[in-house]
């Protein structure tokens, strides 16, 4: 957006220009007068320091290293560059950095920017101070790191970056400072773009609903992993089926059946159990599968005379893939771990039976035959 001065009752364009024109350096300048006052970062900060770069095995420095009100450590990365180089990059290396630091080394950084004979004890009540506490032992930091972007302007693979790691749960801004020329004076435009200042409270929580959706989903993984575990071990004492598979975060677990194509498959939803035999012959081969699928189905008598019971045919009309299956409705993965054993040992009997009732009637099809039969193209 354009600066404007309100000249002869008319709105006239304040020229732009840049940080090189002027000669105005990233450390010598922005970063000099950004330590003096940090309000054109769009929030109340206390800068702790600057070039901070107390680890070892390592030269970089942090432009600003700065506490917010919430007692979280802020990173400051400034440039002047018009596109902001890799400067997301950067501070992401940077606040790993500084994501394990104590209040005693956030003291310590602010006493040696301050320096003199009584820093640690200024350090400390500046700190005290800012957080509004009146004790060390009631100030304690949160243990996260937000982090601020300051360019003249930003490229769109930054900003495209920007927003989808703030997406991802990191608190990540991006404050433009747009320099302008009027006469011989140098006006600077500071202003947040991301997140958007209007924007912000509705991104906030956004983001609050993407980490509970993640909590939530994690909880599950961790509850599947947990419930195949012992489905593999339980099952592998009295069948071969399941006894070399892998234990998943999934809701379900596969293994052969003789034939590629053919998947048994055992699964879980929130209260039910299912074993099923999967069809799926290639990509999107819809004609094939159901061909297959009615090729078995015309010996069900036989098939389910073997497996000592009634099974269900889902053809699947809208899909390309078919399914035969058996459901077990009382429990699935919401069920107490109690009750897993019986689930798991339903999962076993079942599979075993299916795949006793299935296995030669799905070797034993003449899939090129059905193609023909049925005018499908090889």
């Amino acid at each position: 957006m354009a600066l404007y001065v309100v000249n002869d009752d008319q709105l006239k364009a304040v020229q732009t220009t840049t940080f090189a024109q002027e000669s105005i350096l990233e450390r010598k300048h922005l970063q000099a007068m950004l330590r003096q006052d940090a309000t054109p970062l769009g929030e109340d900060l206390l800068v702790l320091c600057e070039e901070f770069g107390n680890w070892q095995d390592s030269n970089r420095r942090i432009d600003l290293l700065c506490l917010d009100k919430q007692r979280n450590v802020v990173v400051v990365e400034i440039k002047r560059t018009e596109d902001g180089g890799h400067m997301e990059l950067q501070a992401i290396r940077y606040a790993a950095m500084v994501s394990s630091m104590t209040l005693d080394q956030v003291i310590a950084a602010h006493a040696q920017m301050l320096g003199g004979d009584n820093a640690a004890n200024e350090a400390r009540d500046a700190i005290l101070e800012f957080l509004e506490l009146d004790s060390v032992d009631e100030a304690e930091l949160n243990g996260e790191v937000r982090i601020i972007l300051a360019s003249a302007d930003f490229s769109p693979e930054i900003t495209t970056s920007v927003i989808w790691l703030n997406r991802q749960g990191l608190d990540i801004r991006c404050i433009r400072l747009r320099p302008y020329k009027m006469n011989t004076q140098v006006l600077i435009d500071a202003t947040q773009i991301i997140p958007l200042p209007e924007a912000a409270d509705y991104e906030i929580k956004i983001r609050e609903q993407v980490e509970e959706t993640r909590k939530v989903r994690t909880k599950r993984q961790e509850i599947f992993k947990r419930f195949w575990t012992q489905f593999i071990d339980r099952s592998s004492k009295h069948a071969e089926l399941f006894r070399n598979r892998s234990t998943t975060t999934d809701h379900w677990l596969s293994a052969g059946i003789g034939r590629a194509g053919f998947a048994l498959t055992v699964s879980l939803t929130e209260d039910r159990a299912r074993v099923e035999c999967f069809i799926r012959i290639g990509k999107d081969n819809a004609p094939i599968n159901k061909a297959v699928f009615r090729a078995l189905k015309a010996q069900h008598t036989t098939i389910e005379a073997t497996f000592g019971g009634e099974l269900d045919w889902q053809e699947l009309p809208t899909k390309s893939s078919c399914r035969i299956c058996k459901d077990f409705n009382e429990g699935g993965w919401k069920s107490p771990e109690t009750e897993w054993p019986t689930i798991q040992d339903w999962l076993t009997e079942t599979a075993v039976r299916m795949e006793k009732a299935l296995k030669a009637p799905i070797q034993s099809l003449k899939i090129e035959a059905l193609k023909t039969i049925t005018g499908i193209e090889s």
